[in-house]
């Protein structure tokens, strides 16, 4: 399991993979994803209890983080 920050994790063992809120089955996509869609975080706490507001901020964090990164598209052919 590799550390991200203190509340995202990635284990190619859980959920493929993918970001997850201290390797719980619980996705960065998945909160993302329900803040996009207009939820708020007391919302969010409602449907996953074992979450706190600091895992969904580090959620914010992560993304904006990820942001901050320069891409290169290239064309495969």
């Amino acid at each position: 399991m590799e550390y991200i920050s203190d509340r995202i994790t990635i284990d190619d063992k859980v959920c493929n993979g993918k970001p997850t809120i201290r390797g719980k089955r619980i996705t960065v996509q998945t909160i993302l994803e329900f803040l996009s869609a207009g939820e708020t975080k007391e919302e969010i706490l409602k449907q996953y209890p074992s979450l706190l507001v600091e895992d969904i901020d580090a959620c914010l964090k992560f993304a904006s983080d990820l942001m901050g990164r320069n891409f290169t598209i290239k064309t495969v052919a």
